[in-house]
């Protein structure tokens, strides 16, 4: 079984949190879905909460939030220290929305807002490079999206491996490490629709009805799932003793074993 540990960065806002919890349940509930059993350990950093170092994980995962990537509040620069020495000592990371944008920071890439303004709704992205852990093998994804802020440049290390017009940065690797989506794998339909429905004050009407609309396409969070999963377990940094672990997991998701 994978171990992953979620870095929530985000509490929702009290009208949605209870119904949907936080993005912690929501990643667990998109990971129920996956062949491969996976357990989640949630730790909520905007509370102070991080994993005991002691522990081992197969990877670990940011979260999206309200909160700016680009803060200063104490919290940001505390997970930006701890998310800087995750990466320098060789650990797995994946990064969504907020996380994908944290990461770039700390990896020396640029973000802020949008120039076009909020994303909402459902999102296509073309496919730039693909990947052996690619599987399904896609050449266009769509996701659902909440976000005024976007990756303006790469890390110098990072390649890009999808695109839209409206958010040219969607998602990107550093090698067989870190894995990064501006999208919202674990969103559903009804969590956007109530979301966006609560932000529809401060939308342009035109973002608005077009981000409406889209909820009704089909997007491929459980897709984006797989390859995550498939990405903690490709050219892992494991010890020697968990090779077998990692063949059987391979065998099980049907990738090649070499």
């Amino acid at each position: 079984m994978l171990q992953l540990c979620v870095l929530e960065a985000d509490i929702l806002r009290e009208e949605l949190a209870p119904k949907y919890s936080g993005y912690g349940v929501m990643f667990k509930q998109l990971f129920d879905k996956q062949p491969l059993p996976i357990s989640l350990d949630v730790f909520n950093v905007i509370n102070g909460a991080y994993p005991d170092p002691r522990k081992r994980y197969d990877g670990y995962l940011i979260t999206g939030s309200k909160y700016d990537s680009f803060s200063t509040e104490n919290w940001v620069l505390v997970l930006k220290e701890f998310v800087s020495n995750l990466y320098h000592d060789g650990h797995k990371i994946i990064g969504v929305c907020f996380g994908h944008q944290l990461l770039s920071l700390v990896l020396g890439g640029e973000v802020w807002r949008a120039p076009r303004g909020w994303g909402m709704g459902v999102h296509r992205y073309e496919v730039s490079a693909h990947k052996d852990w690619m599987i399904p093998p896609q050449t266009s994804f769509k996701l659902q999206v909440s976000h005024q802020d976007q990756v303006l440049a790469l890390p110098a290390e990072a390649e890009l491996i999808a695109s839209s017009e409206f958010c040219p940065v969607a998602a990107y690797v550093v090698d067989d490490q870190i894995l990064c989506f501006q999208g919202h794998p674990e969103f559903t339909e009804n969590y956007t629709r109530e979301l966006l429905s609560l932000r529809k004050g401060i939308l342009d009407p035109d973002v608005f009805d077009k981000a409406l609309t889209s909820l009704d396409e089909q997007d491929h969070g459980v897709v984006i799932a797989q390859w995550i999963t498939q990405f903690l377990i490709s050219h892992d940094h494991r010890p020697a003793d968990a090779f077998q672990e990692r063949s059987d997991t391979k065998s099980a998701l049907g990738i090649d074993r070499g």
